[in-house]
């Protein structure tokens, strides 16, 4: 039976390929504090249809290539916010602050040309 890891995408920037960040908790043998181990593994993703953020389940399969051994089985879950969405937004806050900082620079020109 193929080993199933659920994880969440960290990259798609390479074509037909994602990357897979899956994080497992274990104890130390001898003095019995928990730790946390993290694993990136690469998948095969045929239909780019996964992207940054979203948890997915893999498949363990035949080597692809030499690093890949995994394939997409499926979306589990899309995250409510992406950070592409958030630098959208960040800019849409940076390019008010522009036009307000203009339009208090042509209100003072416009107050100097009047002291003339």
């Amino acid at each position: 039976m193929p080993k199933t890891i659920i994880g969440i995408v960290s990259s798609n920037k390479t074509d037909k390929t994602i990357t897979v960040t899956s994080q497992t908790r274990k104890t130390h043998p001898i003095y019995r504090k928990q730790y946390s181990v993290t694993n990136k593994i690469m998948a095969h993703d045929e239909k780019n249809q996964a992207e940054i953020g979203d948890k997915v389940a893999i498949v363990e399969c035949r080597p692809i290539s030499s690093r890949k051994r995994f394939t997409l089985k499926e979306i589990i879950e899309k995250p409510k916010l992406r950070e592409d969405s958030l630098s959208v937004v960040k800019t849409d806050d940076t390019n008010k602050r522009a036009s307000k900082a203009k339009t208090t620079k042509d209100e003072a020109d416009v107050k100097d040309e009047e002291k003339k």
